[in-house]
Order: structure tokens, then C-alpha cells, then sequence
């Protein structure tokens, strides 16, 4: 069978895709599966690459380009990547591949894919329409003021009172549809919440303004379409107040223990909030759930993420990993869950035609 990988893409965590991919292509079981490349650049384009059979030497095989001296790939049209025998696993982090596009489009040229669905991605990449959904089920989160780019051009004053009258300093900047810290900004003052906000701006025109609270960072990484199973819960080990998009992933600086040492009533709230997040979503397939703790074991949803981050390094595969499932049968149980809603949903479009 063939894994058509898509990584790349439009979005600010386009190097990040880059890292995930190459973790995917060490790990995956060539005595089943072949992989075929698909890059997409920051520009758009889909550049197809070569077709490997064995674990790849290093990064480069990659970075992918079909014009000039050493040109590795070939120019493709987005729809070409659909053929029999084969599942897409979208290695795609942010917008214009976490949020729903890639998913639509994989559903209209009927190919089975890793991962949540249309609706799921999209609503679980915007965090402000995440926290309307998860607030109808009682899942607590932290204050927040959503903001849109029009309202902040039109009156900016009325955004500093309005913010400034339901939350405290510090405060978190964060773009709706950006992961991996991108374009987020902690602001102390009225100053820096100006210029947290035209930063974020930068990377979407939907913004949320969160209150910033003293916690620990403690994540929970689930698995499974109908039959749902989470892990016990990982922290990040923070020695800063905020890590950034370099720390996280450029530096390689983040400390993570795994199970994180919290009181047991903790971990099950923590996994109970992470499933009922899931599901309420409809998630498939995989998600991250994040959470932050406060010094009185107060839990709040920070966002759920349908396509962690799956560096060797990275939360989710590591949490897996220490639940007793290896990166590369975690990818294998990834492709069946695939298959499985692929098929399920082929099954229900028989039943409601007859």
C-alpha cells in the first residue's frame, strides 16, 4: 500500500511540517507501505517527489523543486494525487491544511486520509470557535475577548476598555487560526497589548485576547474514531514565562515529563475534559489536548490540536510512546483509523441511496 505524505504548505508552521515529515518517513514500516512525496510550497504549488521504499538518509530528500540544476520533482496538479491502493497522511500544521482545506478537498476527490474531518478541522483550528463550542459543554477555559481586525481598525479605544475591563495583565495575543505559538505575544501594558495586537494581525484577521494566569502546561494526547483512548498527561517543564516558535522548535529547548507529576484526580479530570473536547468536536483519528494548571489544581482547555506536531521531539508522539505504542506502530494504527472512517463513511453513502 502506498502513504501519499503531504507536508509543507502555506502556512507560518511550514518548517515544522518539514520536521514532522522526516520523523514520519524514519519511523514508517517499509516492509508494508511505500511513500510518496508531496510537497507543498509556501506559495502553492504541489511538487511530486520521489517514491521511497526504504527509510531516507537525510532531510534533504525533502526539499523538493522541479526548476533548475538538481531538480527532484515534478509540477502536479493537487488532484493527481488521487489513485487506488494508497491513504494521504496530511502532515500539515496551521491554516490551509489543519483547518479544514486540505480536508474538503481530499473528501471531493474521495481518497481515505489520516485524521480529523472537514468540520472538526475547522472548528478546532479557530480558538474562538473552539472555546463557543466547548463552553456549551462545561469545559472551563480561561477569560478571553475575542477581537476582529475591523473592530481593532475602527476603535481601538473601545478594545483597550474593553479588554482592559473584563481581564488583567499580563495578556496573551493570539491569531484564531495559528499553532506552534505563532504570532502570539504577551503583553504587560496597554503599549504592548497595541503591538501584540497589530502583530497578530500580521497572521489572521481573527484575534483572541486571553488572561494570563501563572500555570503549568500539561497535555494529554488522544487516539480513535469511535472507540476514544487517551494517555496519561505530559508537562511541559517551563524555566521561561512563554516559549516561543524558535524555542519550540528551532532550539529544541523544550523539557517534557512524562506522566506529569500531578495528583491523580488531576490526570482523570484532565483525560475526562480531553475526551469529552474530542468527541464533542468529532474528532477522528488524533488530537492533542492542552490545559493549563493552576497552584490549586485548576484545569482550563487552552486549544486541541488536530495535527500535533510529530517531531521525534514532539508532545504527542512521546506521550504515546510512554504509554507503551512506538512511533511507528502509532503511525500504522493512524493508517487503519483512516481506512476504517474512509470505509464507514463509504458504507453510510450505500445505506442512505438504497
Amino acid at each position: 500500500m502506498k502513504i501519499i505524505l503531504l507536508y509543507g504548505g502555506q502556512s507560518a508552521e511550514h518548517d515544522v511540517s518539514i520536521l514532522s515529515a522526516y520523523s514520519v518517513l524514519s519511523a514508517v514500516y517499509y516492509n508494508y507501505y511505500q511513500v510518496q512525496l508531496i510537497y507543498i510550497t509556501k506559495e502553492g504549488k504541489w511538487v511530486k517527489g520521489p517514491l521511497l521504499s526504504e527509510k531516507p538518509v537525510s532531510e534533504e530528500v525533502l526539499h523538493l523543486h522541479w526548476e533548475g540544476p538538481g531538480a527532484k520533482g515534478q509540477l502536479i496538479q493537487p488532484c493527481e494525487i488521487k489513485e487506488d491502493d494508497a491513504i494521504v497522511l496530511p502532515m500539515l500544521h496551521g491554516p490551509n491544511g489543519e483547518d479544514g482545506t486540505i480536508q474538503g478537498f481530499l473528501e471531493t476527490i474521495d481518497m481515505p486520509y489520516v485524521g480529523a474531518g472537514v468540520m472538526t478541522s475547522a472548528s478546532s483550528m479557530d480558538k474562538i470557535m473552539t472555546k463557543y463550542i466547548l463552553y456549551a459543554v462545561g469545559i472551563p477555559q480561561v477569560p478571553y475577548v475575542p477581537v476582529l481586525k475591523s473592530q481593532w481598525k475602527e476603535n481601538p479605544k473601545k478594545i483597550f476598555e474593553q479588554c482592559e475591563g473584563t481581564l488583567l495583565y499580563p495578556m496573551f495575543v493570539k491569531p484564531a487560526n495559528m499553532g506552534s505559538s505563532v504570532g502570539i505575544t504577551k503583553a504587560y501594558d496597554r503599549k504592548e497589548l497595541q503591538e501584540a495586537l497589530n502583530k497578530a494581525y500580521l497572521y489572521d484577521s481573527r484575534v483572541v485576547i486571553e488572561q494570563g494566569i501563572e500555570a503549568r502546561e500539561i497535555e494529554v494526547a488522544i487516539l480513535g474514531n469511535e472507540d476514544v483512548r487517551t494517555t496519561l498527561p505530559g508537562e511541559i517543564i517551563k524555566d521561561v514565562a512563554f516559549y516561543d516558535y524558535d524555542t519550540k522548535y528551532i532550539n529544541n529547548s523544550i523539557k517534557m515529563q512524562i506522566p506529569a507529576h500531578i495528583p491523580e484526580e488531576v490526570q482523570t479530570k484532565a483525560r475526562e475534559y480531553a475526551k469529552v473536547a474530542y468527541t464533542t468536536l468529532g474528532g477522528r483519528g488524533l488530537s492533542r489536548c492542552d490545559f493549563f494548571l493552576t497552584n490549586k489544581n485548576e484545569l482550563f482547555l487552552n486549544e486541541i490540536n488536530t495535527m500535533p506536531g510529530f517531531t521525534q521531539f514532539s508532545m504527542y508522539p512521546s506521550l504515546w510512546e510512554k504509554t507503551g505504542l512506538p512511533y511507528g506502530d502509532l503511525i500504522e494504527e493512524l493508517i487503519q483509523l483512516g481506512l476504517n472512517q474512509h470505509s464507514q463513511k463509504k458504507r453510510l453513502h450505500v445505506d442512505v441511496n438504497e
